[in-house]
């Protein structure tokens, strides 16, 4: 393909990677279909070249000439304009890495980076249950509480790659994602959330407990997301996610208190079961 034309899901090849704190997992969409996943674990507590260099192992695994663009998702604060990304959780040594110019340089194609949030959404948008909507909010339910925004069928970062952060909101004693995710469970509960969640799914009476609290600051989380960018549709992803039909009710029954009605019944609410969203989200910076 020509150099100036648009990278599109039905003309192009392009990597996906998904890195986290503890493995970096890539993948080759090509056109449309992803193939060829790879996975590594990584050293976290590495220096910044020994991680890139586990990165660039899977990378030199795929054809040079079979792709035409690279996007990745990485857990941290990130300006996406420069892809400078800075203090990267769970790997100490990426305080501030550029790595748009870096991986540009070795594979001589266009890089996209933006946080793993953004990435849920996107993913979600071209290959997920929010495929037919123009105005999405993608909310990740895991340690705390992340979100990716899609106003008018574009990804929207704001100013500073901050937008759709509704986690950092100040919410009671604390900020939401403290109350939206496994934090909660173990400031409110001393426990672990897959401890809770084993406990919910035989019936137990403090199990189910815990998720209706959950649920309740979670149907707070939705007002305050509807109120600020009155989305089509809501998707839930990350491992809490998991347990949304114990949460569900009391969620329900918090958000409904909403006093736009018309917001409340519009409302699409979804959880993902989108398989490699993830890499298929960090494909997608490419074609945005």
């Amino acid at each position: 393909m020509k150099k100036s034309e648009k990278l599109t899901m039905k003309n192009s090849s392009v990597i996906g990677i998904d890195l986290g704190g503890t493995k970096v997992q890539t993948g080759l969409i090509d056109h449309g279909e992803l193939k060829q996943v790879l996975t590594k674990e990584i050293n976290s507590s590495g220096s910044e070249n020994e991680v890139l260099d586990e990165i660039f192992e899977l990378l030199d695994k795929y054809d040079r000439n079979h792709f035409s663009g690279i996007g990745i998702g990485i857990p941290s604060v990130v300006d996406v304009e420069t892809g400078i990304v800075y203090d990267v959780q769970n790997i100490p040594s990426w305080k501030e890495v550029h790595l748009k110019e870096i991986l540009e340089n070795k594979y001589n194609v266009p890089v996209n980076i933006n946080n793993d949030a953004n990435v849920f959404v996107l993913g979600e948008k071209y290959f997920g249950c929010a495929k037919a909507f123009k105005n999405i909010a993608g909310i990740t339910l895991g340690t705390g509480l992340g979100g990716g925004l899609i106003i008018k069928n574009k990804l929207y970062n704001g100013s500073n790659c901050g937008a759709g952060e509704f986690g950092e909101i100040p919410y009671k004693d604390s900020k939401l994602e403290d109350y939206c995710g496994s934090q909660f469970f173990l400031r409110n509960y001393e426990t672990s959330g897959v401890e809770l969640f084993a406990l919910v799914q035989k019936g137990d009476e403090f199990g189910k407990h815990a998720f209706s609290e959950l649920g309740f600051h979670i149907g707070n989380a939705l007002k305050i997301i509807v109120l600020s960018v009155d989305p089509e549709i809501v998707v839930f992803g990350g491992s809490i996610s998991k347990s949304f039909k114990y949460f569900k009710d009391s969620m329900i029954k918090q958000f409904i208190t909403l006093v736009f009605t018309k917001s409340v019944e519009r409302l699409i609410i979804k959880v993902s079961n989108t398989k490699n969203v993830a890499l298929l989200g960090a494909a997608a910076l490419c074609f945005e």
